[in-house]
């Protein structure tokens, strides 16, 4: 049985008190009750703050994304180790935004899942089709490469690992993949994993991302093969969230 599992992406949004506001919002309405387990990824500058915010609490906190270098001349970027060193538990990698806008590439994005690994940080890695890939059918063209890249490499580890769909065309947009839709390319990456391993591939979460919002989350997350949500605005609103992470 896998753990539901919700993570808030910020993006580039937060200041000291929003963080520790927020994060001190969203703790309270977490109880032992809920079952999914609860991640937020922020951004590097307040990781430290964030993780002392909510040392007592059941949150864990993410970054956004890391080098796949461990030390050197590579200005303006973190290593896996120096948030491994502040507690960080998980981070986004291959988010849509990341691969449009800095160009990130599967090569190297499959670097940055093994340094995360190396470093015992859980790599959150996204995979997703454009508008244009999912108007002309390439959707599970788009993923197939996606998810592959990342298998094709044996020193990448099923065992600490997530996965996120999220189709490019339903973030931030408002539109949403169909439950049936979403729970069909869930199933077609459960399908590629077991190519790898049949037994890992059962328990690997995949969590789907894409304008969830607390009115659609419970119809998406009754899906078979969608494990919980990675969750961008919503995430910023303390009360959408919390209903967000009940509903998983």
């Amino acid at each position: 049985m896998r753990q539901p599992l919700v993570v808030g992406n910020w993006k580039m949004n937060g200041s000291r008190k929003l963080t520790v506001d927020l994060l001190d919002s969203i703790s309270n309405g977490i109880d032992a009750k809920i079952a999914s387990e609860v991640a937020v990824c922020i951004p590097n500058v307040f990781i430290s703050l964030a993780t002392e915010t909510v040392r007592s609490t059941n949150l864990t906190i993410g970054a956004q994304t890391v080098s796949e270098f461990e030390a050197g001349a590579y200005t303006g970027e973190i290593s896996a180790s120096m948030l491994e060193d502040i507690d960080c538990r998980w981070v986004i990698i291959g988010h849509s935004e990341r691969r449009a806008l800095y160009n990130e590439t599967n090569e190297a994005l499959v670097l940055k899942v093994l340094a995360a690994q190396q470093s015992g940080i859980t790599p959150i890695f996204c995979v997703g089709e454009s508008e244009t890939d999912y108007k002309e059918g390439r959707t599970f063209k788009v993923i197939e490469s996606q998810v592959t890249a990342l298998l094709n490499n044996a020193m990448v580890s099923l065992d600490n690992l997530v996965l996120a769909y999220e189709p490019v065309w339903a973030i931030g947009t408002g539109l949403t993949a169909t439950p049936e839709e979403a729970q069909e390319v869930h199933a077609f990456i459960r399908n590629l994993l077991r190519e790898r391993s049949v037994e890992l591939a059962d328990e690997v979460r995949i969590i789907y991302g894409g304008s969830v919002k607390p009115t659609n989350a419970e119809e998406l997350f009754d899906q078979q093969d969608i494990d919980g949500g990675l969750i961008g605005g919503a995430s910023l609103d303390a009360n959408a969230f919390i209903s967000i992470c009940q509903k998983a």
